[in-house]
């Protein structure tokens, strides 16, 4: 009996003080091992494509792209953090109380930069559907890259605020060795609650309801027109058709993170423990998922995206001069 003791917990040597393990069967345990295995493997690669390809082809470089490797960058250290999962499956955590806390900054913050940069690809469709003349004007290179900059700055400092209670006593909260628990009061979960979800969630929303009235009202104005129109009058319908194609890739984008994220923000944050051992493993699979399918999606929609995988899968960005490659 003391051996079966010994082996449910996480540190045989503290006896009562210590958590207990989870019990697993052979096939869960292999189960979760390989799902979990599969994702980030999935999450990471499919993600770092994308970073290597708008880093890489000058062509790419614009505005919108810009946007899009923020996410990818975002979507690529979740990929990261899901080793810990990994390796809670038995649910203790080994690295230490201070790890613990630090682990849980880089999840918030992570997850509140990706929701950041949801609403920047928003107002960026936005300008680019409601007010298409004065978009190059409006949005440009600079501005999208202090903009990114911004929203990553302000996740970090307002993630630390959020869990600088945790902060001065590592493990307080945990009820016993091996426990990974952080704890914020409720005005600190609601502020976290309005200001990393509901708040974007609702501009994300908000404008993609103008976005798509708007388009519909060209669309119809193409059709009523599109046998009228001169040589230069086609290419700006194509350039419009071009920039209704984009917004509703991304229209696609917000919309599988509305589904993604919801479930999270509804389960997760009232328990204050993404790690605990009765936290939904469907809603945590699913809110790790998200990261692995924005890739999916442009891999979809995106023609270029394709082409810079086969380029990138046959190592010819690797010749001299491969950046300047006709992309689009």
């Amino acid at each position: 009996m003391e051996i079966v003791e010994e082996v449910e917990l996480c540190f045989p040597q503290l006896l009562n003080a210590s958590c207990k393990k989870q019990m697993h069967t052979h096939f869960e345990f292999i189960l979760s091992y390989v799902t979990l295995s599969s994702i980030t493997l999935l999450t990471t690669t499919l993600n770092l494509l994308v970073i290597i390809s708008v880093s890489h082809f000058k062509q790419l470089y614009t505005p919108s792209n810009l946007l899009l490797l923020s996410l990818a960058i975002s979507d690529f250290f979740v990929g990261l953090l899901m080793f810990f999962q990994i390796m809670l499956i038995d649910g203790c955590w080994f690295l230490g109380d201070l790890m613990c806390i630090m682990y849980y900054l880089l999840d918030y913050t992570i997850t509140s930069a990706s929701v950041g940069s949801m609403v920047l690809i928003s107002i960026d469709r936005y300008v680019a559907i409601c007010d298409p003349m004065h978009y190059s004007t409006k949005v440009t290179e600079k501005r999208v890259q202090v903009s990114i900059c911004v929203c990553w700055i302000c996740s970090v400092v307002f993630q630390t605020l959020i869990l600088s209670d945790n902060f001065k006593q590592p493990g307080r909260y945990n009820s016993c060795s091996g426990e990974c628990v952080v704890v914020n009061n409720y005005l600190a979960g609601l502020v976290d609650l309005v200001v990393s979800f509901i708040g974007p969630v609702t501009v994300i929303i908000v404008l993609y309801m103008r976005v798509f009235v708007v388009a519909v009202s060209q669309a119809r104005a193409m059709r009523s027109h599109i046998a009228a129109v001169t040589l230069q009058g086609s290419v700006k319908v194509t350039a419009k058709k071009s920039e209704m194609k984009a917004a509703r890739t991304l229209g696609v984008v917000i919309v599988v993170f509305l589904i993604c994220f919801s479930p999270y923000y509804c389960v997760a944050l009232p328990g204050d423990n993404l790690l605990n051992a009765s936290s939904d493993a469907f809603v945590l699979c699913l809110f790790y998922f998200h990261s692995c399918l924005n890739p999916l999606i442009y891999a979809l929609f995106y023609p270029w995206f394709r082409k810079c995988i086969k380029l990138i899968g046959t190592l010819q960005i690797l010749q001299p001069g491969s950046s300047e490659t006709n992309i689009l």
